[in-house]
C-alpha cells in the first residue's frame, strides 16, 4: 500500500470556521502574537494567555470536520495515510484520520509549566488559574509558541522522507521549519499543492499546484489519486 503523507495549514480548518492568524492583519482576536503566544506573554500574562487559548478552545468544538478532512480520512481506504498538521485543532481526528502529527502541540491538551513531556486531556473548553498538572505547576495550553522548539519536527522529517505522495492542504509553505518538510520528500515521490495562494518562494522539486481552496481542491485530488493508484 502506497504511502500518503499530507501537511495541513490553516486553510483547511479555516473553511470550519476557525479564524487563522494570518487572515487577522497580524492579530489573534485583536490581540498581539506577543501577548498570547510567546513563553515571555505566558511569565508575564497568564490569565490573560490561558483566557486567549479558552476562546480557542471553545471555539474548536462549536466547528465541524469540513469536506477535505473528511476526504483525506477516506484516503486511509486506499493509502497508508499520516498527516502533519500545523494546525492546533482536532478536527482531523474527529474527521477519522487515525495518524496525525501536531506540530505546533493541541489545543484539546495541557500540560506542565516546567515539564514538556507531562501533557493531560482538558476536560471541556477551559484551562482555569490554579488548575495545576501533576507536577504541580500551573496547567499551560499544550502548544508550541513563539520562540519554543518543535518537538515534533524529527518524527515529521522521518514521516516525509518516506512518502510515495506527498501532499500540501491550506498552506502556501510560508512557516518555517514545517515549510522545509517539503525538501525531504524523496525525489521519485509527486507533489501536490492546494491552496487559492501560490508559493511566492521557489521550489527546487516540481510540484502540481492545485488553486482552490482545500475543500475544492480535495475534491478534485481524492478523485485523481484514487483512480490511479
Amino acid at each position: 500500500m502506497k504511502k500518503v503523507v499530507v501537511l495541513t495549514g490553516a486553510g483547511i480548518s479555516a473553511e470550519s470556521g476557525i479564524r487563522t492568524f494570518r487572515d487577522n492583519g497580524g492579530l489573534w482576536e485583536e490581540h498581539r502574537v506577543e501577548d498570547v503566544a510567546t513563553p515571555q506573554a505566558w511569565q508575564r500574562d497568564p490569565e490573560l494567555v490561558l483566557r486567549f487559548y479558552n476562546e480557542r478552545r471553545k471555539q474548536m468544538y462549536s466547528v465541524e470536520p469540513n469536506q477535505a478532512h473528511r476526504l483525506l480520512a477516506r484516503l486511509e481506504q486506499h493509502f497508508d495515510v499520516e498527516i502533519i498538521t500545523q494546525n492546533v485543532d482536532n478536527l482531523h481526528e474527529r474527521a477519522g484520520s487515525t495518524k496525525v502529527v501536531h506540530l505546533h502541540g493541541e489545543l484539546s491538551k495541557g500540560r506542565s509549566s516546567q515539564n514538556p513531556d507531562l501533557i493531560e486531556e482538558v476536560e471541556g473548553w477551559e484551562i482555569k488559574m490554579g488548575q495545576l498538572a501533576a507536577d504541580g505547576t500551573q496547567l499551560r495550553p499544550h502548544i508550541v509558541w513563539f520562540g519554543e522548539m518543535v518537538p515534533k519536527m524529527e518524527e515529521a522529517v522521518e514521516i516525509a522522507s518516506a512518502a510515495d505522495i506527498f501532499l500540501v492542504v491550506g498552506t502556501s509553505l510560508a512557516v518555517y521549519p514545517a515549510a522545509g518538510l517539503i525538501n525531504y520528500v524523496p525525489g521519485n515521490s509527486p507533489i501536490y499543492l492546494i491552496d487559492p495562494i501560490k508559493p511566492e518562494i521557489s521550489l527546487y522539486r516540481d510540484v502540481h499546484y492545485i488553486q482552490e481552496t482545500a475543500t475544492v481542491g480535495m475534491e478534485l485530488l481524492y478523485h485523481d489519486l484514487v483512480s490511479n493508484q
